[in-house]
């Protein structure tokens, strides 16, 4: 294993786990307002959300981001 994915703080968590928990802990709703994207705010889904996702990079750096903002601040998920 290489010494950047040891400090990974996501190695090891799939994307699908990362929406899952902010949608658990946000709901839908409030995920789209936190990310702007319309796979949040239109007709919202696990499936169809983690398909644009892993389209486009951005939109995951910000889940990403905003999931480790949430673990690390509130001390959950």
């Amino acid at each position: 294993m290489s010494i950047t994915q040891k400090s990974n703080p996501l190695h090891g968590i799939t994307l699908e786990v990362i929406l899952t928990r902010l949608v658990e802990h946000y709901g839908w709703e409030k995920l789209g307002e936190k990310i702007s994207i319309n796979c949040f705010t239109k007709d919202p889904g696990i499936k169809s959300s983690l398909k644009f996702l892993r389209q486009t990079p951005w939109a995951r750096e910000k889940l990403e981001s905003l999931y480790l903002h949430t673990r690390l601040r509130k001390n959950i998920l």
